[in-house]
């Protein structure tokens, strides 16, 4: 299958219109992950033409392209994507573009390197979850805006009102969540997920986060995991750990049970969305909505 994929990008580089033809004369934007996705969306809106490889719950760890991504991608006149490794079974596909038709903008790997968490265990030796992290966020938007201008400058000024319409919107979420924060004691900020998908979160607002499964789930966790962080549970008196909407719930099941076996009463305070947003046409299912409805989650479980 990778070897169709990749034969199908060469073939349709050379024999899809070079123009990258529009429709209706919008740009054609492919993205992968839902939060890119979203981004895109607010900074373009009706100007542009958006297509989202990922949906709500795909875990982008996993996600591997189809013929029918490949010609999506191969049409495209702008692809953006997270990069640090976060879709890594895309990056095959997204190295061979570079090579026959177009380059895929990656906007993780414009941050700083020296502000990025690191990782002995992940295969770029960076967190990839940098969407937790608000003023990352707010880089993508300009990143995203930037590209668009250059390559529709007709629409420059619209674009550069949606950027300053949306990190406004940003600026008043951070607020929002960090006085939601603050009325949960600093000795109870312990988070307790499936993978350690929210490290820059908890760098930000001050908890100490502990994930099952590592950075990637394409790590399994093995029955001394959960005994670990079963203990690790206990000895810290929580009351609450959260499941992921793009990972399967069983690991946590399985902490859960381990925790009770041993006289601790631990509730499950949640589903988090952590590397992909809520269904289409919900509060979850924007950016903004699944971060205020993560904080408010979390927040008022732990209390």
């Amino acid at each position: 299958m990778k070897k169709i994929i990749l034969l199908s990008i060469i073939t349709l580089g050379f024999f899809s219109c070079n123009n990258n033809a529009k429709d209706n004369g919008k740009l054609n934007i492919v993205t992968t992950t839902t939060m890119i996705t979203d981004l895109v969306k607010n900074i373009g809106k009706d100007s542009i033409n958006v297509n989202g490889l990922m949906g709500s719950g795909v875990d982008p760890h996993l996600y591997k392209a189809s013929e029918g991504d490949v010609t999506k991608l191969v049409n495209a006149d702008i692809i953006f994507y997270n990069g640090l490794h976060l879709e890594g079974k895309l990056v095959e596909v997204f190295e061979k573009m570079e090579n026959s038709t177009k380059t895929p903008i990656a906007l993780g790997e414009d941050i700083d390197k020296k502000t990025l968490i690191g990782s002995d265990y992940f295969t770029s030796n960076y967190d990839p979850h940098v969407w937790f992290n608000i003023e990352y966020f707010k880089q993508f938007a300009k990143k995203v805006s930037s590209i668009l201008i250059e390559k529709d400058a007709k629409n420059a000024d619209y674009y550069k009102a949606n950027e300053t319409e949306y990190i406004a919107k940003l600026n008043t979420l951070q607020k929002k969540i960090t006085s939601k924060i603050e009325t949960l004691p600093k000795d109870k900020r312990i988070l307790v997920t499936a993978h350690d998908a929210f490290n820059y979160f908890g760098k930000n607002y001050g908890f100490e986060v502990v994930g099952l499964q590592g950075l990637s789930t394409a790590t399994e966790a093995g029955v001394k995991d959960v005994q670990n962080l079963a203990n690790f549970i206990i000895k810290k008196q929580l009351k609450a750990i959260f499941v992921e909407s793009s990972v399967p719930k069983r690991t946590i099941e399985a902490l859960q049970e381990a925790v009770n076996s041993k006289g601790h009463d631990v509730q499950i305070g949640g589903t988090l969305y952590s590397d992909a947003l809520g269904s289409a046409r919900t509060i979850e299912g924007t950016y903004i909505g699944m971060f205020e409805y993560n904080v408010n989650t979390i927040v008022n479980a732990l209390k």
